[in-house]
């Protein structure tokens, strides 16, 4: 596993990362989640295969008191970073994270899905900066939807790290979000590589609401020709990218981390390959955010 300096955060942070959604809830197309001692297991795996990057989240349904259970034990050997929604009360949740965690700090605290209107304010920024303060958290980063809002993040300071969307088919952070990143010395974490289980073969899946979406992912799948399929595609060409230190998986079983992690040592795609990838256009940005898909 090669590890990347994350940031001003001072950490060394595995390239990567292992996202607990899919431990806590139901999550992603058709996606079901795996009994507490097969979470655990996998939750032991990562760390033994050297992924010390940790990502959950208060809202993750049960993720957060299944890792604190679970790994609570080896807390010395990652880097743990949870989430606070931006109209919750911070202290509070923060307290309720640190219990379930079974820990006496949080080493990041993002704010969840940061709305542009909540980092140009300041006022959650504030409250983690008195919980930093306390050494309750230790750095301080958001997670956040589209480029105007990381770069008012990036603007605004204060924040360690950024958690934003970024796989092959949405390649929009390459235009500037990552040159300014590097230049503030922020932090930037990959999730939604998968795009939610659209770059693999579920995306057969995807209902007629997504024809686009589906489309321009089974154009990808032709490239991806060459390789073990659409998600080793789809993670080399995020890994690759020398602006961005981690990448998230988010995992349900211990055979889906293993494969990443496989992905993660074969390198970056050919470059003729990549040349390829960036001939193509992006889906309607719309359809690039599950958030924005349809329920059914």
């Amino acid at each position: 596993m090669k590890y990347r300096r994350f940031g001003r955060t001072g950490f060394e942070v595995s390239k990567i990362s292992l996202g607990t959604v899919e431990i806590g809830m139901d999550y992603g197309i058709s996606g079901s989640r795996p009994d507490e001692s097969e979470a655990a297991r996998l939750l032991h795996r990562a760390l033994d295969l050297g992924v010390n990057f940790i990502d959950t989240a208060r809202v993750y349904g049960e993720a957060e008191a299944i890792i604190g259970r679970a790994i609570a034990g080896r807390r010395k050997e990652f880097v743990l970073v949870s989430k606070v929604l931006a109209d919750a009360d911070v202290r509070a949740s923060v307290s309720e994270s640190l219990r379930l965690l079974r820990t006496d700090h949080i080493d990041i605290l993002m704010i969840h899905s940061a709305p542009l209107a909540v980092i140009e304010r300041g006022e959650v920024l504030a409250e983690l900066q008195k919980l930093k303060a306390e050494g309750l958290i230790r750095s301080i980063g958001a997670s956040v939807y589209g480029e105007e809002t990381a770069i008012a993040a990036i603007d605004k300071g204060g924040y360690d790290c950024l958690q934003i969307a970024y796989s092959v088919l949405d390649r929009r952070p390459e235009s500037r979000l990552f040159a300014a990143a590097e230049t503030a010395g922020v932090g930037l974490v990959a999730r939604s590589v998968l795009l939610k289980g659209a770059l693999s073969e579920r995306y057969r899946q995807l209902p007629e609401g997504l024809a686009n979406l589906k489309a321009a992912v089974e154009c990808m799948s032709q490239l991806s020709a060459g390789t073990a399929g659409l998600p080793e595609f789809a993670y080399r060409y995020v890994l690759g990218q020398a602006g961005l230190q981690s990448a998230l998986v988010g995992a349900g079983s211990i055979e889906e981390l293993e494969s990443a992690v496989r992905f993660e040592e074969m390198g970056e795609l050919a470059p003729e390959m990549i040349a390829r990838i960036h001939g193509m256009s992006m889906p309607d940005p719309f359809y690039l955010n599950p958030g924005n898909w349809p329920a059914n």
